[in-house]
């Protein structure tokens, strides 16, 4: 049997591409080396809760368009992200608002508050960022990156914050308001029933093959199909040929609890370089605590996230996007690009840092193309 399409990846950007090239006409084959859909995104059902097997996943966007698509395969509840820091038992407010500049320094007004963060880069002497010290400091002051943002930084990215660049924290969210939303988006929520629901709507109706490793398979699996779309690693694809690429990976340790709260949020944040955990993600409360007919869950799911450097076997999870990283990669993409019949999509395929919506959009506008 030919297919038209071979997508390699059950993810968002492959379930978005074959759902929408299946609705196109043509014929589509899924496949996945694990044995769930959803890639990153997939929840399982643990005591009626909706664990994020791969780390917290929030739906966030501002693109109409994106969001318009996403409730077309599930309906979305309003939860809004607050998470919490947590610096040896002091509890601070993320995003950085008026709560975490009174709680740190005991300012009443936005004015105080950026009188403070002024005095502080001042007396740093940064005028011109140059790595995520110095734009941290620039953007929160001294006392901040030291107790919320340094410990947690070097830990995510087992990097000084002097060798990180700056552009990685120039989107956090400060504001000099009491707005608790961490996102910057007018929509925004977890999708009622899980993700891993969310994309087998998606892929309602679609061939889907699981527990099949396109790499160890590759040149049989390719003459099933006239074009193939690859969401994995690229330099993996190429079999590491030019060197791998370096990835951020994430060790989750998931336990059932016998309470019905834990921490009182869905995330909580350890920013002290001690702890050797990043964040306690508590599962429950990115649906209030309610199984699905709305009764309070009597017991609770918690995941300790510990961020690690990639290595063979491991799930690679962030891209290291500094220079030596991008110009590797743009070696790989020329390789890529002359692979005539072979898409590369995704945060793996493309080496890029994407959320969720953005993901969405590159899969629809490539779709696009191919139409």
């Amino acid at each position: 049997m030919k297919y038209d399409y071979l997508v390699v990846g059950s993810g968002l950007y492959g379930a978005v591409f074959a759902r929408e090239m299946t609705d196109a006409g043509k014929k589509v084959l899924v496949i996945d080396k694990r044995p769930n859909i959803a890639g990153n995104i997939y929840t399982e059902d643990i005591e009626g809760i909706h664990v994020h097997k791969y780390g917290a996943h929030i739906f966030h966007t501002n693109n109409k368009t994106v969001w318009d698509y996403v409730n077309r395969f599930a309906v979305f509840n309003r939860f809004t992200n607050s998470p919490v820091a947590n610096y040896k038992g002091e509890l601070f407010s993320l995003p950085f608002n008026m709560y975490t500049f009174n709680r740190m320094w005991g300012v009443v007004t936005p004015q105080e508050a950026e009188a403070k963060i002024e005095e502080q880069k001042k007396a740093a002497g940064i005028t011109n960022p140059r790595n995520l010290e110095e734009q941290a400091i620039s953007l929160v002051g001294t006392d901040i990156y030291e107790k919320l943002i340094k410990g947690y930084t070097e830990k995510q990215w087992g990097r000084p914050c002097t060798e990180l660049p700056a552009f990685i924290i120039k989107r956090l969210p400060v504001r000099l308001t009491f707005d608790n939303n961490y996102f910057n988006a007018l929509y925004q929520g977890i999708p009622i029933g899980g993700y891993t629901q969310m994309v087998a709507n998606m892929l309602d109706g679609i061939e889907v093959r699981l527990g099949i490793d396109y790499l160890e398979n590759k040149e049989k699996l390719d003459k099933l199909a006239d074009k193939v779309i690859y969401t994995g690693p690229i330099d993996a694809y190429f079999g590491y040929k030019l060197g791998p690429l370096q990835y951020r990976s994430v060790r989750f340790e998931t336990e059932v609890l016998d309470m019905p709260n834990f921490q009182g949020n869905a995330a909580v944040n350890y920013t002290d370089r001690e702890t050797p955990w990043t964040r306690i993600i508590e599962h429950k409360w990115f649906e209030f605590g309610k199984d699905a007919q709305g009764n309070d869950l009597p017991k609770t799911v918690i995941s300790r996230e510990y961020s690690s450097e990639w290595k063979p076997g491991d799930e690679p999870y962030y891209p290291v996007n500094d220079a030596q990283n991008g110009a590797l990669y743009q070696e790989y993409k020329k390789l890529g690009d002359a692979e005539k019949n072979v898409v590369f999509g995704g945060r793996l395929g493309e080496y890029k840092y994407y959320d969720m919506d953005a993901v969405i959009a590159s899969a629809l506008e490539r779709a696009g193309e191919q139409r």
